[in-house]
């Protein structure tokens, strides 16, 4: 009798599992995408950079020397979360500032704040998406804060500060120099006559983001018509804000038509607050690049294309010395602009 119940048990569980197993379908990479938990990948990232010595060499050696990157006071870099997705075709994912859009749809930031309401008309697509729209096989880097800080008993004016001094960082670099062909890497003598010393930089980061366009390797020519590039790339695109930047210009050439010799910088601060370009900004600076192969148009040659380079900033100046001497007085640069495109090959 107990073998008979064993027999019948065993049949019903049997039939239990195919009708279990008939109600299952097959998900197509679509449904997976909505489903919670199947859909790219987030990283938290805390770290602190130390390096002693970089050094390039061509016929001499360029050294930068005493390299630190983290948070201020010598902490870690932390508060940084790395969201990564390859995007299905029309797929909404966030960029820039498309965080502020959706706290405001939430009652979090007003849009009566020229900035949020700049973020609202660029990065709210309405139905409840908020960023940019990718293409099919895109790779997305999008770089926040882990906590921005925002919360529902804060006012508008308050979510919108900590969301933008959430995340810190301070870059020191302590020399960099040319040095002769005979320079041992990493021996830390005396090398060469110094271009920068005493590198200090505090601030604040804002989003990032980075795009690999999954293009189809065709060429096109860029505005200006000096190279052709591939539509298969890279897209950079970060904001940032610097409260206090000190350095040494000892001796050294910057874009072949400068050379500030024995000039120091004190407090400086980069940021976009004046002007015509800052809207949108909340206060950050900006630069944006694309990344990748391209074809001179006037020597033939192919090599590493970074173009539609766009940097813009603010910079407050207060203190400019030359030598021992006093300070010259201050100096302030509104809507400080650089345009530009590179193309990379040895020779």
């Amino acid at each position: 009798m107990n073998g008979l119940k064993v027999i019948v048990g065993a049949a019903t569980g049997l039939l239990l599992v195919e009708s279990s197993f008939a109600e299952m379908k097959v998900l197509d990479d679509q449904v997976l995408g909505s489903v919670t938990g199947q859909s790219g990948i987030s990283i938290e990232l805390e770290a602190k950079v130390e390096i002693a010595e970089v050094a390039y060499k061509d016929q001499g050696y360029l050294l930068a020397r005493d390299i630190f990157l983290g948070g201020a006071g010598g902490t870690s870099l932390d508060n940084i979360l790395m969201t990564i997705d390859v995007t299905g075709d029309n797929e909404v994912l966030h960029r820039g500032f498309s965080r502020v859009a959706e706290w405001a749809d939430q009652g979090l930031v007003s849009a009566s704040d020229a900035d949020v309401a700049h973020a609202v008309a660029k990065y709210d697509l309405g139905g409840g998406q908020f960023g940019d729209t990718f293409n099919d096989g895109d790779l997305v880097i999008h770089i926040d804060a882990t906590d921005p800080g925002v919360l529902g008993s804060n006012t508008s004016a308050q979510n919108l500060e900590a969301y933008t001094t959430s995340t810190d960082f301070e870059l020191t670099v302590g020399s960099v120099e040319y040095a002769e062909s005979t320079y041992a890497p990493g021996s830390a003598t005396t090398a060469g006559n110094l271009m920068f010393s005493d590198i200090s930089m505090k601030g604040y980061l804002g989003p990032t983001d980075i795009i690999v366009r999954n293009g189809t390797n065709t060429f096109t020519d860029i505005a200006n018509g000096s190279m052709s590039v591939s539509d298969s790339g890279v897209e950079i695109d970060a904001n940032f804000r610097i409260t206090d930047l000190d350095m040494d210009w000892d001796n050294g050439d910057l874009i072949v038509l400068f050379n500030f010799a024995n000039l120091k910088l004190r407090d400086v601060k980069i940021h976009n607050t004046r002007g015509a370009d800052s809207l949108g900004r909340f206060g950050f600076a900006s630069v944006s690049a694309k990344i990748s192969q391209g074809i001179s148009n006037t020597s033939g040659v192919t090599g590493l294309a970074v173009h539609d380079i766009d940097l813009r900033m603010d910079i407050d100046a207060p203190h400019v010395q030359f030598g021992s001497a006093p300070s010259i007085g201050e100096v302030y640069f509104t809507d400080f602009v650089i345009q530009a495109d590179l193309l990379v090959y040895g020779h």
